[in-house]
């Protein structure tokens, strides 16, 4: 797996003369201005993920790079790599960040809360298409909201950015229907 994930990379990593990345469907400099951005939200074990991860291997088939920013909700931070690794002891010494580069993968720690926006921008740092963004339901943005029950619809209807909603079960009954309609939508955002 991550044989092919550094061949694929090797080919994003590319870039032009003015340090703009080059990608099978055009050359950009990954402003987040120009990075096409969709949340996915909903409740727990609604089928975020589940979703998410569809949808990058359809927009990956497309052509399209995509990034992904998760919200971890389920209280406390992120898993970190194990105890003894140089990076947790660096941040156990006090850094506030840490990152370890090799093998074409990077891997980033903070210690330190970062806005919204900020973290935004970090996910497009890499030049993506598409940044996928999971959860951040309160936050401003185009919205997929899934759904369970007509009890959540209620719930999150007030939402601003709802450009979809989505029962879980169509994620198993018709994908391609939601797969048409992500093409469609990265397609009206050229």
């Amino acid at each position: 797996m991550h044989h092919r994930l550094a061949e694929r990379n090797a080919w994003f990593r590319k870039r032009d003369a003015s340090g703009c990345f080059i990608a099978r469907n055009g050359t950009r400099c990954g402003a987040l201005g120009t990075v096409k951005t969709l949340h996915i939200v909903g409740f727990k074990d609604s089928g975020k993920t589940t979703l998410v991860s569809h949808w990058i291997t359809v927009l990956n088939r497309l052509g399209y790079e995509v990034a992904v920013l998760k919200h971890h909700g389920h209280g406390g931070v992120p898993e970190l790599p194990p105890a003894h690794t140089d990076t947790v002891q660096f941040l156990e010494y006090g850094a506030v960040s840490t990152l370890v580069a090799g093998g074409d993968m990077i891997q980033l720690i903070q210690n330190k809360e970062r806005s919204f926006e900020q973290l935004k921008a970090l996910a497009a740092s890499s030049g993506p298409d598409v940044l996928l963004i999971e959860g951040y339901k309160k936050e401003a943005g185009e919205k997929v909201v899934l759904i369970r029950n007509e009890e959540e619809r209620h719930e999150l209807e007030s939402l601003l950015g709802i450009v979809r909603t989505v029962k879980t079960a169509e994620l198993f009954e018709d994908i391609t229907r939601l797969d048409d309609w992500l093409r469609e939508w990265v397609e009206a955002r050229r």
